[in-house]
């Protein structure tokens, strides 16, 4: 829980040398940029990044006025209302405590851009689906758009910050558009801070950042629009975390950063195949690695594998640069940290299949979470979604219950492809979406656990089996039930990275719902 009452942090104000952030002069007051205060800061795009991270910004730094500005009405609508259009855990509390004293949310992109000093660019930087690089690389036409709106409305100097994930080299690009449109007497400094925020615990991540990197030119222009943002975050983040360096490394790094995450769940993931074949337990052997100190223990988790809106869209980025920049053999080895989360989704499902007598033709499915993990409402590249589409191309009727995400989303989600359903309505006739996990659980032939909600572990699973059809089956893709109690119930359970046995004299003989 965050509390709003909290002050800003005045720890840790001893200079740094090469790659942190340089002391200001205290009695400045505030950081000058060619002479220019920096009172106003702009975010463009009320996402998952821009209006938190700025709602943060406020809430720290109180006499600062910060304006998120999006051409969405509806978005701006309910940035403004009681229910916000993300969920994020304490954001609200943040939220309600800065917004209309020095936090604005608004559809007045162009006023927002003339009156802030600093605008950071916010928007959506989704996979390309055409043309040159489609599948792999990152469509910057939103960026671009914003770039060329600021130097349309600018009058006056700005630093411009890229906060969206883009590819090495995109600072460049923003600065060749803004100096191609200069005005006489204003001047532009491009910033790279790439977020590396997670959903779920954004704010906590926010509030106490593992690092704040700033990227920007090599020049005592551009070190200057360097220290102006970091005079932004040292209002309560340590100096020592704010690291500085040039541009193109800034970009990378982040690339970089979601690459090699990725890469630890694949690798895990790629060792529960070999689990389950061998009689090996996934999560030991998780742990006797994790143990390791060169290793470390976080993102070993094997799971159905991973989502949300930047591993997969960031790796494949990576993959297209890697052969643009003919570097064929590296982009390969980025290739497959896709592939095998593709291939884990898909052997998941598959799985499902098999132990269903081979076949889940109009059999009822009950799908317990679509969100990508738990604490979010995002479904984005959600590896529910996929279970999900296997299933139902396979003749499936799928019951989806998720405490988060809204039943519009999940329907949206779901008709991707639409190949897999025969008439529009074929999809309402397949999937049936649920208020609660035991309305979804009835009258079905197997629970599948697809986002790891705490309450899914906390379930009264007696009452769940006595309403399945028998045999009933548990498919854990998250590792968060009690197996053993699941096995003693009467459940056939399979999980992922091990083979269960069932020691029949333990089963406790639950009734089926009816009968005598």
């Amino acid at each position: 829980m965050v509390d709003p009452t909290k002050g800003i942090n005045s720890e840790n104000t001893s200079c740094h040398h090469r790659n942190t952030f340089s002391c200001l002069p205290k009695e400045s007051g505030n950081t000058s940029f060619w002479g220019m205060s920096v009172k106003k800061i702009c975010c463009i795009g009320a996402g998952y990044v821009g209006g938190p991270t700025c709602s943060v910004i406020a809430y720290k730094c109180p006499e600062l006025q910060v304006t998120v500005v999006d051409v969405n009405p509806q978005r701006i609508a309910q940035w403004n209302s009681d229910e916000l259009p993300i969920f994020e855990p304490s954001l609200d509390e943040v939220v309600k405590s800065c917004r209309g004293r020095n936090l604005f949310f608004s559809t007045d992109v162009d006023q927002a851009i003339l009156e802030a000093e600093l605008i950071f660019i916010s928007v959506n930087t989704p996979t390309k689906n055409y043309g040159l690089g489609k599948g792999r690389a990152a469509d910057l036409k939103f960026v671009e758009s914003c770039a060329r709106r600021i130097a349309e409305i600018a009058k006056s100097s700005k630093i411009v910050v890229e906060k969206s994930t883009v590819p090495v080299k995109a600072a460049e690009s923003i600065t060749n558009i803004l100096k191609a449109n200069v005005k006489p007497g204003i001047k532009y400094q491009v910033l790279s801070n790439p977020e590396f925020l997670a959903e779920g615990t954004a704010i906590g991540d926010l509030l106490n950042p593992d690092r704040v990197l700033i990227g920007g030119e090599q020049t005592s222009e551009g070190q200057e629009a360097v220290s102006a943002l970091g005079w932004v975050y040292q209002h309560w983040v340590p100096r020592e975390k704010i690291i500085t360096m040039n541009t193109w490394s800034s970009e990378l790094s982040k690339l970089a950063a979601n690459a090699f995450l990725a890469q630890r769940i694949s690798s895990i993931n790629a060792m529960s195949a070999i689990c389950e074949v061998t009689g090996a337990d996934v999560s030991e052997v998780a742990h006797a690695i994790g143990t390791d100190s060169r290793i470390g223990n976080k993102f070993l988790k094997a799971s159905i594998g991973f989502g949300g809106s930047c591993f997969q869209k960031d790796v494949l980025n990576l993959v297209y640069l890697c052969e643009c920049l003919n570097l064929p053999e590296v982009a390969a080895y980025w290739q497959k940290v896709v592939d095998i989360n593709d291939y884990q989704r898909r052997r998941f499902s598959n799985q499902i299949i098999q132990r269903l007598f081979n076949t889940v033709t109009s059999k009822t499915i009950a799908i317990l979470g679509f969100a990508f993990k738990k604490d979010t409402g995002d479904t984005r590249e959600s590896s529910a979604i996929y279970i999900c589409q296997h299933l139902l191309e396979e003749g499936a009727h799928i019951n989806i219950y998720d405490p988060k995400v809204k039943k519009e989303q999940i329907l949206k989600d779901l008709s991707s492809r639409p190949e897999i359903f025969d008439s529009p309505d074929r999809l309402n006739e397949l999937v049936t979406i649920c208020p609660d996990a035991y309305t979804a659980a009835a009258d079905s032939h197997a629970l599948v656990i697809c986002t790891e909600w705490d309450e899914f572990a906390n379930l009264d699973y007696k009452k769940i089996y006595s309403h399945m059809l028998k045999p009933a089956f548990v498919f854990d893709g998250r590792l968060i039930l009690d197996h053993n109690s699941l096995l003693d119930l009467g459940f056939h359970v399979e999980v992922i990275g091990k083979r269960l046995t069932r020691d029949i004299s333990r089963v406790v003989r639950t009734p089926a719902a009816g009968s005598t």
